[in-house]
């Protein structure tokens, strides 16, 4: 088999382990990043360096595999002093988004929830980073505990104590922010 064929053959079983993740490559690097230019720049570097690492993925589950280069890509971008603004993440007013489209009957009701959805992604924006990932890869990504521990290389335990300090701390921001504005508190 010459080079070329090998070089087909390994596309062809990167496009079908890794791209049915892309989209979950995007979303956490999007919640790291926390800007959908640099989201992109990541996960391209990330296709790239999977792509040349892919044949060490043998026998192994892609989707920790990929999510694990893209996190390793964001912290090697922001270890080369890239200039990193947090920016919070839109509001996403007047676009079309499946996740704030209701088929339901009730407009007053889906704006209330494309309200909601708006002040919770801003409250998960403004999560410590390490809280952050945990809580995306978890809720956002379904990925298990061992799953997260490999892709943030930290123990077990440490994404399960995360994960808990993620869920209240954004319990309470959300009380303290939405239901206490709800009430005219602030």
């Amino acid at each position: 088999m010459g080079t070329d064929a090998l070089l087909a053959d390994k596309r062809r079983h990167f496009e079908a382990q890794a791209l049915p993740h892309l989209d979950a490559a995007y979303n956490l690097a999007r919640w790291l990043t926390r800007s959908p230019a640099e989201a992109d720049d990541v996960v391209q570097e990330a296709m790239l360096r999977a792509f040349r690492a892919f044949d060490d993925l043998r026998g192994k589950d892609a989707k920790p595999w990929l999510l694990t280069i893209v996190r390793n890509c964001f912290l090697t971008s922001t270890r080369a002093g890239r200039d990193r603004k947090i920016i919070p993440l839109p509001d996403r007013e007047g676009e079309a988004d499946a996740a704030f489209v209701d088929t339901g009957a009730d407009p007053e009701q889906a704006a209330i929830r494309a309200d909601q959805r708006r002040k919770l992604n801003h409250l998960i924006g403004g999560l410590p980073e390490e809280f952050r990932e945990v809580l995306v890869l978890r809720e956002m990504e379904d990925l298990s505990y061992q799953a997260i521990a490999q892709v943030t290389a930290v123990p077990i335990g440490t994404v399960m104590s995360r994960l808990a300090r993620a869920r209240a701390m954004l319990k309470a921001q959300w009380e303290r922010d939405v239901e206490g504005a709800r009430n005219g508190v602030r």
